[in-house]
């Protein structure tokens, strides 16, 4: 079995053996199954398994923004975020409250006022109530109605049943600490930048797959005209030994020469099957990147690149290109988020180190009704009348207003010494510190990429242009030893000389070409995204920036 095939199995095994350590049941028939997948995946398919599909490079760009599983995956980070934002702002919706309570009492007498012998006491209550964090200043009110209805067989009672409505507003402002921003506001915000950095993350995956697809395309493309040059170079070989034995045969070439000749042709045979094992490498190395699974259907196909490399060398401003990058580098903007994150994480911390002053103002409106009982004497008299009334007497209190509280008072705390928040926010500073200077590091190192993948796009330019020069000064150098050859006034050596020089300069320039074509794509790929960029996340204290 073949190290290619192996790793998979290793890798399965170690997974299936963590699966038992943490618990999880696996049955035999799912490691069965993961390992048939394993192995599928890890062999290459058999030359004419499948049907033969012409691939356009577009095209596979399209496969992959479609079917890539890592593409896959990074779309679904934007909408955990949503949720995570989702989750956050919830804080400040509104929040209806309702109670029903029923009870019922029996009380011995203690002292004369407790209205007789045996005192029975039915309570019934029913409240609502609304509450409500505000965003902005990072206040909250309170809205509460409460209404209650007592019956009693006491003999002391003024109303029974008695009815008693209040309806109370409150208000809570903090004036210093949380006013401008809290640890809610401060999650939502920087979750809300984690987010905008996941759909970064995402655009850079896209194009750094692009960009991968582009050149294992070209890679492709190259092993597939290796292969053409080795069936060319092997052709030229074997004719060659069938021209030497008709020279033997006749007597104008010693036998020794034909050995020679057939001696390169093995060789250029061995050349040929490692050029097809290189083309089918190359193969798997597209297909994992534009297929879905081993479940598609290209995944047994025989892919067949039908675009060709064009060579039209133009100068690259080389200035303008790292401008440009500087303002559109996906990692770039990532850390700018990063570093906005950390401004909201550090303003958070050190609003914490202000005093708590808050002030809370509160407005309530108290109604009574029921059925009212005159006594004939003020304690422990006889019931001589009763003025009927009931709850609508309680809630028109309410609506005359004809029993307002109001109550202002301002709440103040400030912890005395060094207090855990001012440790967070020196430690946040230095941090923020530390982040800009890494932006700048990174902006550096962005303008140094850039600039080293401009300057090989213009070599690898110029080297295509000596090695087509090469291959058509060897094509007509072969071109010239075979008419020699053919006149007897040049060698079996020189011939095969000739044509090996031939293969070699047919090879440099598609190593040539695909260099060109690929740096041109890591340049384009260098203007949008590079290394993702590891920056300090600030946290701690009141909130804590998104990772």
């Amino acid at each position: 079995m073949s190290k290619r095939v192996s790793v998979p199995i290793t890798l399965l095994l170690a997974l299936a053996t963590a699966a038992v350590a943490s618990a999880q049941q696996v049955s035999d028939a799912e490691v069965k199954e993961l390992t048939r997948l394993a192995l599928q995946q890890a062999q290459s398919p058999q030359p004419g398994a499948g049907p033969t599909v012409e691939l356009r490079v577009d095209d596979a760009v399209q496969r992959a923004m479609a079917n890539n599983l890592n593409i896959a995956v990074q779309r679904l980070n934007p909408r955990t975020y949503d949720y995570s934002i989702a989750s956050l702002t919830s804080a400040y919706l509104p929040t209806v409250t309702s109670s029903v309570n029923n009870q019922n009492v029996t009380q011995l007498p203690t002292n004369q006022f407790s209205g007789g012998q045996i005192v029975s006491i039915k309570n019934q209550a029913w409240s609502s109530g609304l509450s409500q964090a505000v965003r902005w200043g990072g206040g909250s009110f309170n809205v509460n109605f409460t209404n209650s209805r007592q019956n009693s067989n006491a003999a002391n009672r003024t109303y029974n049943p008695a009815y008693s409505s209040n309806l109370t507003a409150t208000y809570t402002q903090p004036l210093l600490k949380n006013f401008s921003i809290d640890s809610t506001r401060a999650s939502i915000d920087t979750t809300k930048i984690s987010r905008n950095m996941s759909e970064q993350g995402l655009q850079s995956t896209i194009a750094t797959t692009e960009a991968n697809v582009r050149n294992a395309y070209w890679d492709l493309l190259a092993a597939g005209r290796a292969v053409n040059v080795a069936r060319q170079s092997l052709s030229l070989a074997t004719k060659l030994v069938e021209d030497n034995r008709q020279r033997v045969e006749i007597g104008t070439m010693a036998p020794l020469d034909v050995v020679q000749a057939q001696s390169e042709e093995a060789s250029r045979r061995q050349v040929l099957v490692q050029a097809e094992a290189t083309r089918r490498t190359a193969e798997l190395a597209l297909k994992q990147l534009i297929v879905s699974g081993t479940d598609d259907p290209l995944w047994n196909s025989t892919i067949v690149p039908v675009d060709q490399p064009t060579f039209a060398p133009e100068p690259i401003d080389i200035e303008a290109a790292v401008r440009q990058a500087l303002d559109q580098r996906l990692d770039l903007q990532q850390a700018r988020e990063q570093l906005e994150s950390n401004n909201i994480s550090l303003k958070s911390l050190n609003n914490q180190t202000l005093p708590q002053l808050d002030l809370q103002a509160s407005y309530q409106l108290a109604g009574r009704g029921g059925t009212f009982q005159q006594y004939n004497q003020s304690i422990g008299g006889q019931i001589i009348g009763r003025i009927p009334g009931g709850y609508l007497d309680a809630l028109k209190n309410i609506a005359n207003w004809d029993a307002p509280t109001w109550n202002l008072q301002v709440n103040m705390s400030y912890p005395l010494g060094q207090s855990a928040a001012r440790a967070n926010t020196a430690r946040a500073r230095i941090q923020l510190e530390q982040t800009q200077a890494q932006i700048k590091q990174l902006q550096l190192q962005v303008a140094t990429e850039v600039t080293n993948l401009a300057l090989q796009v213009s070599s690898n330019g110029e080297s295509v242009q000596a090695a087509a020069a090469a291959r058509e000064l060897a094509q007509k150098q072969l071109d010239a030893e075979e008419s020699k050859f053919e006149v007897g006034l040049s060698t079996n050596y020189l011939v095969v000389q000739a044509q090996r020089d031939l293969a070699n300069a047919q090879m440099t320039e598609l190593q040539a070409n695909l260099s060109y074509q690929k740096s041109l794509v890591n340049f384009q790929r260098a203007l949008v995204t590079g290394t993702t960029s590891s920056v300090t996340s600030i946290s701690g204290g009141g909130s804590s920036a998104a990772r």
